[in-house]
């Protein structure tokens, strides 16, 4: 082989080792780069995170007065079992009387020795969406209660409770402050 050969295969080696050195270079550079870009993403979205989560804890929450949170499509319910029945007397969760309980008030007009002129529709199917789904299924068994005294929820929601007095809708802002206003978290000092 002749020198020019020689040297001009030499020539095109170096010159592959060059550009194949020059890749792995850029290679090298495009990971690193690609890395630094992962990494500075990942902090910035850690410390928006951080600082979301933050001022959320720092602003202090409106206090949830009823037993359940109740989510937007039964506030409306809501808001129309308290107009009608509060007005008169406290007005309970729901979770303290079985659903039977609840339908069988709503289509009776007559109310705890009081004739009252019945809910009609749409706002009684608001107020029965609202009740129903707060409200607990009653026992194949159980007697329909209309008094706190005799519902099992009411006694399994005051466990170890001793009350003073027989249990009436109105007795219930001696434990519980802000029953008015629908409040049922709120307790006095001697049960907290």
């Amino acid at each position: 082989m002749s020198i020019f050969v020689k040297r001009k295969t030499r020539d095109g080696l170096r010159q592959r080792q060059t550009l194949q050195q020059s890749a792995e270079r850029e290679f090298k550079r495009q990971f690193f780069g690609l890395l630094l870009v992962i990494i500075t993403w990942s902090l910035a979205m850690g410390w928006l995170l951080a600082l979301a989560t933050n001022a959320q804890s720092a602003t202090p929450s409106a206090e949830i007065g009823t037993v359940d949170v109740v989510p937007a499509q039964y506030k409306l319910g809501q808001e129309l079992y308290l107009e009608n029945c509060s007005t008169c007397h406290i007005a309970i969760p729901p979770a303290v009387l079985p659903t039977q309980t609840w339908k069988n008030l709503l289509e009776d007009s007559q109310h705890y020795g009081a004739q009252l002129k019945p809910l009609v529709d749409p706002p009684r199917i608001l107020v029965w969406k609202y009740l129903s789904t707060f409200s607990r299924v009653k026992l194949d068994d159980e007697e329909t209660p209309y008094r706190l005294s005799n519902s099992r929820y009411f006694k399994a929601l005051h466990p170890g409770v001793k009350l003073s007095r027989p249990v009436q809708l109105g007795s219930c802002v001696s434990c519980h402050p802000s029953a008015n206003d629908y409040n049922f978290r709120r307790l006095t000092a001697e049960w907290k």
